[in-house]
């Protein structure tokens, strides 16, 4: 986080150090820098070099930045937003940060499609991270976890938890909760553009 600025991935004119989520456009939003902060160390053993991450709801790209930080040149860090303008601005944010090379040579990459649906091409992931609240876990999401991946979801309605799911190696899945959150639903395209 101290070497992806913050400030290329929040709208100009706003305060991008304040600890609060900001609205980006299209009824999105970016995360709180201790929310970001929190991901990242949840799903820190799963981030090491050489390893598959997928950043669900990428948004304007900067936790994606982080994340192709973490795994590396032979990593590969997928963000997925199904709002093309989103994933058209997050990529131009990229081009600007410590993330650029990483982009450019190709072992991270934004798509745009449904979240809810995973990105099967580069699956399994070692980590799955998706920044927003899902009514239940997606099964494919659950299908492209990797054994001994671990993927954060916040998941509910109303009142959502931060959930951790571990993938043990027999294909189980552990599930815990973290910590109480709010964050804007993983609905579909049309659902998020008209309000929920």
């Amino acid at each position: 986080m101290e070497t992806i600025d913050r400030a290329l991935f929040v709208p100009d004119g706003t305060a991008a150090y304040v600890d609060s989520p900001m609205a980006i456009g299209y009824n999105a939003t970016i995360s709180a820098p201790h929310m970001h902060a929190t991901c990242l160390q949840l799903l820190e053993e799963n981030l090491k070099s050489g390893m598959h991450v997928l950043d669900v709801g990428s948004g304007t790209g900067y936790l994606t930045a982080c994340f192709a930080l973490m795994v590396g040149p032979q990593g590969r860090a997928v963000g997925v937003e199904h709002i093309p303008e989103l994933a058209d601005s997050s990529i131009k944010n990229i081009k600007k940060s410590a993330a650029a090379p990483l982009l450019k040579e190709g072992s991270l990459s934004i798509h745009v499609g449904d979240g809810r649906q995973g990105w099967p091409e580069f699956a399994p992931y070692d980590a799955i991270h998706v920044g927003a609240a899902a009514p239940e876990i997606p099964q494919p999401l659950l299908d492209q976890l990797k054994p001994g991946g671990r993927m954060v979801i916040p998941v509910g309605n109303i009142f959502q938890d931060l959930k951790v799911i571990d993938k043990n190696e027999d294909g189980s899945i552990s599930v815990r909760s973290e910590t109480s959150v709010r964050y804007v639903p993983l609905t579909s395209k049309d659902a998020q553009l008209r309000g929920y």
